[in-house]
């Protein structure tokens, strides 16, 4: 059985490029010999965390590579953080033409990316995603960027990696939790999949009902699948709008919500894709209060977040502070926040004329 893919990102505006996904298994072992093909980089900066080096440290043996490790969590994703990748690829003294490497989450892919954006305006990026949320979704499309502490993800770029690596076999070390934390981002897809203009027909929405009892298995063939599909659907949006001008505001259904969640948490409470399954359930909730779906949907959307068993029980928030953090979201736009909301099964739209109240009755879940 195979469970190999290849996809390629396509990028039409000016000075882009076009890269490589691969996804299979056993690849770190071979890729010291695949960077060499993407990259003619002299020397390799890897930053990673705590909890992937201690596990992969030594599966991953690029020549000619230094390392940093970080400390773990999505607290860490600021200014301090990226200084200290900077400061590594200055004092080893990395040049334009060389590398870094994200080997981690999005966390770190995130961090490294943005790093990789600004090094001497623009080093070579290589991402090597090791949860199954950076796998599907942060690892793919060039958003690079670090937290502030008025908002998640308020200062970065858009820069495209040189290949993104997926090896599923590193998703075996992942708890439950993190498995689920990447499944929100998989189920966003399937609500978004008509939206993607993608030529494909992958049916998304049904592949997730009647695999369910697999999925946390890990059975190579479907996770891999999935990774590919969502990859397909991410590259196929992001060709169409690199930089978020347009047709790319449908990737955050959800996040405005759960952006929300996590700045008011501090990013210590809830994982990245709990705060979006929360958000998701928020995002359904309001579209039906204004009836742009019908209830056969809303109950078809709110039995499969709920059967993925994603979110924890959540905090009661103060519902004006909720509302404020809101007009943070980089989406808001005129003074005015922007939600993307169901609208058909698999589709999406985006709204910008949702009152106080309405987004009031949706944080009620």
């Amino acid at each position: 059985m195979n469970n190999q893919y290849n996809l390629k990102v396509q990028i039409p505006q000016k000075n882009a490029y076009d890269y490589d996904i691969l996804i299979g298994e056993a690849l770190l072992e071979k890729a010291n010999e695949i960077v060499k093909n993407y990259t003619k980089a002299n020397k390799f900066l890897i930053v990673t965390n705590t909890t992937v080096a201690k596990l992969y440290k030594e599966s991953l043996n690029i020549k000619n590579s230094v390392w940093l490790i970080l400390p773990d969590g999505e607290e860490h994703k600021n200014f301090d953080g990226l200084k200290k990748i900077l400061d590594a690829a200055t004092e080893n003294k990395l040049e334009r033409k060389d590398c870094i490497i994200a080997f981690g989450g999005g966390v770190v892919g995130d961090m490294a990316g943005f790093a990789a954006a600004t090094y001497m305006r623009g080093c070579d990026f290589i991402q090597i995603p090791t949860t199954l949320l950076a796998q599907v979704d942060s690892s793919v499309g060039g958003k690079v960027a670090i937290n502030h502490e008025q908002g998640k993800n308020l200062i970065g770029a858009f820069y495209q990696p040189k290949l993104v690596l997926a090896d599923i076999s590193v998703l075996k070390t992942l708890d439950l939790r993190q498995l689920k934390t990447g499944f929100a981002e998989i189920l966003k897809y399937a609500f978004i999949e008509k939206s993607c203009k993608s030529q494909l027909n992958f049916r998304l929405l049904d592949f997730l009902n009647q695999n369910k009892e697999l999925i946390y298995d890990l059975n190579p063939h479907i996770i891999s699948e999935l990774i590919n599909i969502c990859c397909s659907l991410k590259a196929c949006v992001v060709n169409k709008d690199e930089t978020e001008k347009g047709l790319r505001v449908i990737l955050n259904l959800g996040h405005t919500f759960a952006h929300a969640i996590e700045n008011l948490t501090n990013y210590t409470v809830y994982t990245h894709g709990e705060a979006v399954a929360a958000g998701l359930k928020m995002a359904f909730k309001l579209a039906y209060n204004k009836k742009l779906i019908d209830e056969n949907y809303y109950k078809k959307a709110l039995e499969l977040i709920e059967n993925y068993d994603i979110i924890p029980v959540l905090n009661k928030f103060d519902n004006e502070k909720f509302y404020s953090e809101m007009f943070l979201d980089k989406k808001a736009t005129d003074g005015k926040i922007r939600f993307v909301l169901p609208t058909k099964e698999g589709e999406v739209k985006v709204f910008n004329d949702i009152s106080k109240e309405e987004v009031f009755e949706a944080v009620n879940i």
